[in-house]
């Protein structure tokens, strides 16, 4: 995985403080109007700083706090009556605050839902699975009966019985490596754990079927996110042994939303293909269960020990099968056509209403979703308020910012994308960047994947907000590195900006779409991922007491859509894209081409973009005025520009054997590992020479388009 670490002196080059004679430096750039938001001279002004300001004092962790209880309060699945509700309530919020054309948007969306799942050992001795999650009297939540059953949403239906063998993490080196001992794993009943190295649980499905398996355990091992690495709930962050890890198993590596409408959007009344003939549909059963139920299944085995990377920290040997040890699973899942509602609402720009900014939250959570997705909501919830607030005391940005809750991101990234699909004309042509939060917090470390156009923006951010414990700005925090380990898998990179793929709701908007995108979180020790003990308590416990990292993040939020919606040209750093850009090839180029023969001309047009973009970068930041009277004309030109750059980086056709993803350099490997320059390195592991001098080509004009653009805008700027 390729990531950026930044030097303090190469971003205090880039970003120098302000420090000295910070009244000058107010009122030169209130001269060239950098800081006014407001477009005529008898509308009160607000600058960019005393907004930032306003927004920062409104913003309450209390008012959070009192939003996220009530959020987690009952399990709301997706199309349940209780998200429904929460979709209602979150609208209503959005009204009663002032945001403009609030509206549910509604899809008719294929789900799937358990009816009943029944695992069992029957020998060499019979004991059957519980499947179920245990209660706490510290935790009334965790003694509800409608928590439902623990399911894998997409699972096929069906009745088995077959011999058990354990495929460490489910990966194909794992079914390899069985396959070398002498174990046939097909028609078999495989055990995998989620983490070892870390996976997509639909990966591991993927790769099940491809293997000709007859089933698919999938438990959640101590040594990842349970007691080896801490306390555990309701005493710590860590999961207990009977957590369950819920989750979706849809192949959307080949194209996420509803799986019977590829490429379209799923409203009312809209065609669709049939069930078996859609390839993100796995065809193979599949049961999540706790660490507690996977003992009795290690218990039952006396083969060959596994290697010790597979071993992990139950009380018990670890083998890779047994004699006699056979399983029995009867799984019966119904798969409706069910509508759900996303809900949008706008605060409307008041020079350039067609340039949007979306920002974007999840509603929809398997159980209680007190970290993910809700944190996350109640943070979205009270960023519209807060800004709603400013707007009533006079402020306007120049461009719309447009709130958005999803719905269904639980099954396939399902309200994001077909609200994406639905609307993806306008989209292309108006959408300047899409921010997400997922979930807001359940830790300290401050953690964010982007694209590179996007990392001054970030950068700044972070040493404009301080962090709530120490008092630090977020930016010298993030710099000394984790605090916290963080679950394998979970992201925790602090002291480092990483690439971003694919996985939740950006990705119709970056991959599919080709706009700038980000997904920011604060991470760390998190152990109850998708189960019945990621609600409340844990949040108030463990993930965010006092809800002041959420508080955090929602003024960071509200920084980065202050500096997008009111900049006269919009911050978007193609310098810093370029030289990243040529640090992705140089990795790429390490393994695949290290006489760098075949890059050395898209290199070369890369230092030639990164040239024409640094003319362009001291007027990003609204640092500095433009020269001249440059004409509102000619601004909205070079930012119309602006907004194509990212565009020029995708393939309409889509990459080769996934065509829904059409981004050139970000995109995902099947596992959700960030995968840069999808088709160029997918060619080149594959060593189709063909496919790699196609991928070069495509990529170099991609630049040259890139850079001609910028040539444009410097032009209507007058920079040459």
């Amino acid at each position: 995985m390729s990531k950026l670490s930044f030097l303090p002196f190469f971003l205090s080059r880039i970003f120098p403080r302000k420090s000295t004679f910070p009244l000058l430096f107010f009122l030169i750039t209130l001269q060239f109007g950098l800081i006014s938001c407001t477009k005529s001279q008898d509308r009160p002004s607000i600058d960019v700083f005393e907004y930032k300001r306003t927004v920062d004092a409104v913003i309450s962790s209390e008012k959070i706090d009192t939003t996220l209880k009530y959020l987690t309060s009952v399990p709301h699945v997706a199309a349940s009556p209780r998200n429904n509700e929460l979709a209602e309530f979150v609208r209503d919020e959005w009204m009663k605050f002032g945001l403009e054309d609030v509206r549910l948007v509604p899809y008719d969306v294929l789900l799937s839902f358990p009816e009943k799942i029944q695992v069992e050992l029957l020998s060499p001795k019979k004991h059957r699975l519980s499947l179920r999650e245990k209660s706490y009297e510290e935790d009334p939540d965790t003694e509800r009966t409608d928590v439902g059953i623990p399911y894998n949403a997409y699972s096929r239906s069906g009745d088995v019985t077959a011999p058990l063998v354990y495929a460490n993490s489910g990966n194909p080196q794992d079914y390899d490596y069985l396959e070398s001992k002498g174990i046939d794993v097909k028609g078999k009943i495989a055990l995998v754990r989620y983490s070892a190295p870390y996976s997509y649980r639909g990966f591991k499905a993927y790769t099940a079927e491809q293997r000709g398996l007859a089933a698919l355990l999938i438990y959640s091992d101590p040594k990842d996110d349970g007691y080896a690495r801490g306390p555990v709930f309701p005493d710590g962050p860590w999961g207990p042994m009977s957590h369950i890890q819920r989750g979706g198993i849809p192949y959307d590596f080949i194209y996420p939303g509803d799986p019977l409408t590829p490429e379209w959007a799923s409203a009312p009344g809209c065609s669709r293909i049939l069930l078996d003939e859609s390839p993100v549909i796995p065809d193979i059963i599949s049961v999540p269960i706790s660490a507690e139920d996977a003992l009795s299944l290690f218990e039952s085995m006396d083969g060959e020990e596994a290697p010790e990377p597979w071993r992990g920290a139950l009380s018990v040997k670890y083998r890779l099968q047994g004699s006699e040890s056979k399983v029995h699973m009867t799984v019966t899942m119904r798969d409706p056509i069910e509508r759900i509602f996303n809900v949008m609402g706008s605060i409307k720009g008041s020079e350039y209403p067609d340039e949007v900014i979306v920002v974007g939250n999840h509603r929809d959570a398997w159980v209680f979703g007190g970290h993910d997705p809700s944190s996350g909501t109640a943070c979205i919830v009270e960023l519209a308020r807060a800004m709603a607030e400013a707007k009533k005391e006079g402020w306007q940005p120049r461009r719309t910012i447009m709130f958005a809750n999803w719905d269904a991101e639980e099954f396939t990234l399902t309200g994001s994308t077909e609200w994406g699909e639905d609307n993806k004309d306008w989209l292309a042509k108006n959408l300047v960047v899409y921010i997400n939060v997922d979930s807001s917090a359940c830790g300290k470390n401050f953690s964010v994947q982007a694209v590179p156009c996007l990392f001054p923006l970030i950068i700044q951010t972070m040493k404009d907000i301080n962090d709530p414990t120490t008092n630090l700005s977020i930016y010298d925090c993030w710099l000394k590195g984790p605090s916290e380990g963080g679950t394998i898998g979970i992201s925790s990179g602090s002291g480092q900006i990483d690439p971003i793929g694919s996985g939740t709701d950006h990705a119709v908007f970056l991959n599919h779409i080709g706009a700038p995108a980000l997904n920011m979180t604060f991470s760390g020790d998190y152990g109850v991922y998708h189960s019945i003990y990621d609600n409340y308590f844990w949040m108030s416990h463990f993930g965010d007491p006092g809800m002041h990292y959420t508080a955090t993040l929602a003024k960071m939020w509200a920084h980065m859509i202050i500096d997008l919606a009111c900049n006269p040209l919009i911050p978007l750093d193609y310098e810093v894209y370029a030289q990243e850009l040529r640090h992705y090839l140089e990795e790429w180029a390490e393994i695949h081409d290290p006489s760098q023969e075949k890059s050395e001309k898209l290199n070369g047009l890369l230092r030639d973009m990164e040239i024409t973009a640094s003319v362009l970068t001291p007027y990003l930041s609204g640092d500095k005025g433009l020269p001249g009277r440059i004409s509102e004309e000619n601004i909205q030109k070079a930012n119309r520009l602006l907004i194509q750059i990212e565009r020029d980086f995708t393939d309409p056709e889509g990459i080769p054997n996934r065509k829904w993803y059409k981004h050139l350099v970000f995109g995902a490997r099947f596992t959700y590992d960030d995968l840069l320059f999808p088709s160029l390195t997918e060619a080149a592991e594959e060593e189709n020479m063909e496919g790699v001098r196609q991928s070069l080509l495509n990529l170099e004009n991609s630049v040259k388009k890139a850079t001609s653009k910028l040539e444009q805008i410097a032009d209507a700027l007058n920079l040459r």
